[in-house]
């Protein structure tokens, strides 16, 4: 699938990744070859693994500070939705975080959450074949695992 072809499908959630339009997503997924599916799942994980960088994962959340005031960090889950909540964006606010990791900010706040984008090929998949995808993609979308987005954790 090209970029195009995933960045006009993400253009369909209006740029929110919630229940109902990740549902709407994955049904018109569905209609489409199994290959377009894997080939959707396959940049969706490159999208979010190059967004798996420190100056993104780093930043606190939006209105939410510690004891004491201290800005309160993101775990690696609430990271990894920010990043989905990202990309459901689209591709102007993707690209554009690139260059002022700020950009990425309002994505740590909960009612961002973009959770559901990451269940997108799984349910296109149930939907055209009627059975359970059991699928791995080049990219790893697990927070952390970009070890060149993490200097330091290189080992």
């Amino acid at each position: 699938m090209s970029w195009a072809d995933f960045w006009a499908l993400i253009a369909t959630l209006n740029s929110e990744a919630t229940e109902e339009s990740c549902h709407r997503l994955a049904e018109e997924l569905s209609r489409r070859p199994v290959t377009d599916i894997s080939g959707f799942a396959e940049r969706l994980a490159e999208a979010l693994y190059r967004l798996d960088q420190e100056k993104f994962g780093t930043l606190p959340l939006v209105d939410l500070t510690g004891r004491f005031g201290s800005p309160f960090p993101q775990s690696s889950d609430v990271f990894l939705y920010a990043r989905c909540a990202v990309v459901a964006a689209g591709q102007a606010v993707w690209e554009s975080v690139f260059f002022d990791a700020d950009k990425f900010t309002p994505y740590t706040a909960g009612e961002r959450n973009g959770e559901w984008l990451l269940y997108v090929p799984d349910k296109a998949y149930e939907l055209a074949t009627g059975k359970e995808w059991d699928r791995s993609t080049r990219y790893c979308v697990e927070s952390y695992s970009n070890r060149d987005g993490w200097p330091d954790l290189r080992s």
